[in-house]
């Protein structure tokens, strides 16, 4: 009995041990649960039975500088639910009735309103009318929410630079993307308590925190001169034809961006609808070869470093030689012969500028390729801009630095050039390129400001001042004529680059562009345009760019109020005798042609051989300055030559198969040709005499590159 009672009591006690230890393991984890994790657990089960509902914050608005709504936000009604309360009616009639009303599909509603979750937008941005149809109803679980769209009021206007939004109101391209942060705001709650089912507690806690609307953006933009640029955009559009199309208007003192437009465009409010491609904004975007407008590039860096003077004399044969390679002027088989420095420049000739560049060196060259900012970015709050294309300048060739003083083989945005150009206008200081003025929050206070930066002295300012004047003679009297503007000193420079394509440059395509400033001695615009593949047949920049630039720095410096150096009067006067009408001179003997044109205020330019005028450009009834030259195309009256004429053989030479074709055919000779692109070799020589009838051989290739006025 003695020994029983002993294992009973030694079971009795370990019972008792277990049962303590199980005690203190419990207290144990009480205690963990509740002093240590016990604010975490507290802040679950609020959350667990608090339902949170966003409040999307207001977009800031979008101005232009003089306070201009560009794009604002707007209310729109949508349509959401609150599935547990949907249950606790009738789902499917619900679903019928919403389907109905937003002509939506009964089974897209239905798995909306039945989700496993307290809150589901239906349909978003719906028109009022229908929302108050909706709301007599009372349907259960269905609420109308009020949110922000974005309203771009001006439609296309300035498309590429304000970009767009998505449906949740996040930036997606343009200006809407790269000032999310400041445009976007703070979203704000409303918190309800809920029951296990998902049900709001009658009496239970209601919070609504507001949303804090976002910041507004201020521009640089002028929305009159951007008007300007989209109209002659428009313009440029029907009239060329081309694949693509650039303006910039920039302050050169401030580098703020007054204006920039580019084609094809979109409509922000319904980006969908268009191609990817046509929300390139290609003003920041587009990678091109300049042309003779970099020329203003080589020229101040050649009389910044005293390479050359306005008044060094040069001479052109018609084209320059480096190594194996033969670069023509864009006046060839002519020539500009004897000329000085500023003639070079006022002609636009590409063996002159081959020549400052090659004497330049590469050294001096590309330290200012650089200075101006070529192969980087400018800084621009504007997405995906590009910063171009500058061969290494360890890899650089002699005859790469000859091409590149002209504008080839070095690839450039539009936003670059007309910041480099700019430079020049403003007294050698290279600015940083500005479309944000100031961010100011929804009371208009400042947030934060965008003063003019400057990057660095690119030249000094006598250099400035000098090429100054002589780009203002290249509008005077030479290739820009058709940017000038009365009343006004204009200073630019035309361009004309062939594109480059697989396995070398394109024949029949260009890229025309113009870039100047004004006025000249107080400049309070630069203005860049580019026209991108014209339609056949036209591409010279001073043909194609130039009056663009006229029409747009006419109508901006009245609107900025800029006082011109003649009067209304004697402006209109001017011009009027300025413009004359071209007179028609095809089918008449070369002697009568010249004396019709010198009636007509015009002079006469020969091209090819013979007494008849068989062609002239311009056409008859184009409207062209006073004094400016009407090229007349000679051959023989009909095309009627005797056979075995004797004829002198031309030199055909950089001629396109169809000109070379032409001029021949004018001197009863026949073309026997070889291969595509522009003549490189002939046989016989030019200056061998055949007799009418004979054939000449002449072998095409493809150009290494176009001489560009």
């Amino acid at each position: 009995m003695q020994a029983t009672s002993i294992v009973i009591r030694k079971r009795v006690t370990r019972l008792f041990i277990i049962v303590g230890v199980v005690l203190c393991l419990l207290i144990g984890r009480l205690a963990w649960i509740q002093f240590v994790r016990g604010e975490e657990l507290k802040e679950k089960a609020k959350l667990n039975r608090m339902d949170d509902i966003p409040i999307p914050a207001e977009r800031g608005a979008i101005y232009d500088r003089n306070g201009e709504e560009l794009v604002v936000s707007i209310s729109s009604d949508s349509v959401c639910a609150f599935p547990p309360l949907v249950k606790d009616g009738d789902p499917e009639e619900t679903a019928r009735e919403v389907a109905r009303i937003l002509g939506m599909e009964y089974d897209d509603v239905y798995k909306r309103i039945t989700k496993n979750t307290n809150f589901e937008y239906i349909k978003r941005r719906v028109d009022p009318e229908i929302t108050q149809e909706l709301k007599k109803l009372d349907l259960p679980g269905i609420d109308i929410v009020e949110e922000s769209k974005r309203s771009y009021s001006k439609g296309k206007l300035a498309s590429h630079i304000l970009g767009f939004v998505g449906y949740d109101n996040k930036g997606l391209d343009g200006l809407e993307v790269k000032m999310d942060e400041y445009l976007s705001g703070t979203p704000g709650r409303i918190v309800i308590e809920k029951d296990a089912r998902g049900r709001q507690i009658p009496q239970a806690l209601h919070e609504r925190i507001p949303p804090v609307p976002g910041n507004n953006v201020w521009l640089t933009l002028d929305e009159t001169i951007q008007y300007f640029v989209e109209r002659e955009l428009d313009n440029i559009i029907a009239q060329y034809e081309p694949k693509s199309a650039v303006i910039i208007v920039m302050d050169p003192e401030t580098g703020a961006v007054l204006g920039m437009g580019s084609r094809p465009d979109y409509d922000p409010a319904d980006y969908g609808s268009y191609p990817p491609e046509n929300r390139r904004n290609m003003a920041v975007q587009l990678n091109y070869e300049p042309g003779s407008t970099f020329k203003i590039i080589t020229s101040a860096a050649a009389l910044e470093e005293g390479t050359v003077k306005p008044d060094d004399r040069f001479y052109d044969p018609g084209y320059a030689t480096v190594g194996d390679r033969r670069i023509k002027c864009w006046k060839y088989p002519q020539a500009h012969g004897a000329q000085s420095f500023e003639e070079v420049v006022m002609n636009s000739c590409n063996p002159g500028f081959v020549e400052v560049g090659l004497e330049m060196g590469r050294e001096k060259f590309y330290r200012y390729i650089n200075a101006f900012g070529f192969g980087q970015k400018t800084g621009i709050n504007l997405s995906g801009e590009g910063k171009g294309i500058v061969i290494p300048e360890k890899d650089v060739k002699p005859i790469n630095i000859a091409t590149i003083a002209i504008g080839q083989s070095i690839s450039v945005t539009p936003l670059q050039l007309i910041t480099a150009m700019s430079a020049v206008a403003n007294d050698g200081i290279l600015m940083k390129p500005r479309i944000i003025e100031k961010i100011t929050d929804s009371e208009g206070r400042l947030v934060k400001e965008f003063k003019p930066e400057p990057v660095r002295q690119v030249v000094s300012r006598e250099t400035a001042s000098q090429l100054s004047l002589i780009l203002e003679k290249v509008v005077n009297s030479g290739t820009g004529k058709n940017a000038y503007l009365e009343g006004y000193r204009v200073a630019g420079k035309t361009g004309t680059a062939q594109k480059a394509g697989p396995g070398g440059y394109v024949q029949g395509k260009y890229v025309a562009s113009f870039a100047g400033f004004a006025p000249a001695n107080d400049p309070k615009i630069a203005l860049l345009v580019v026209i991108d593949e014209p339609k056949p047949g036209q591409h010279y920049g001073g043909q194609l760019a130039a009056p663009v630039f006229k029409n747009i720095a006419k109508d901006t410096l009245r609107y900025l109020n800029v006082t011109p150096e003649l009067s209304e009067e004697e402006i209109e006067n001017r011009e009027e005798q300025a413009q004359v009408l071209v007179p028609d001179v095809v089918n008449t003997a070369l002697e009568d042609a010249r004396g019709i044109l010198r009636e007509a205020g015009l002079q006469a330019r020969v091209e090819g051989e013979g007494s008849w005028v068989i062609n002239q450009q311009p056409k008859a009834g184009a409207k062209i300055p006073a004094g400016s030259e009407v090229i007349v195309y000679l051959g023989q009256r009909g095309g009627n030559i005797p056979e075995g004429q004797e004829r002198t053989v031309p030199d055909l030479t950089g001629m396109t198969m169809r000109e070379a074709g032409q001029l021949l055919g004018s001197l009863g000779l026949k073309l026997n040709p070889e291969g595509t692109g522009i003549a490189v070799e002939q046989k016989p020589p030019p200056g061998t005499k055949l007799k009418s009838g004979e054939m000449v051989s002449v072998v095409f290739s493809p150009p290494v590159w176009e001489p560009s006025p």
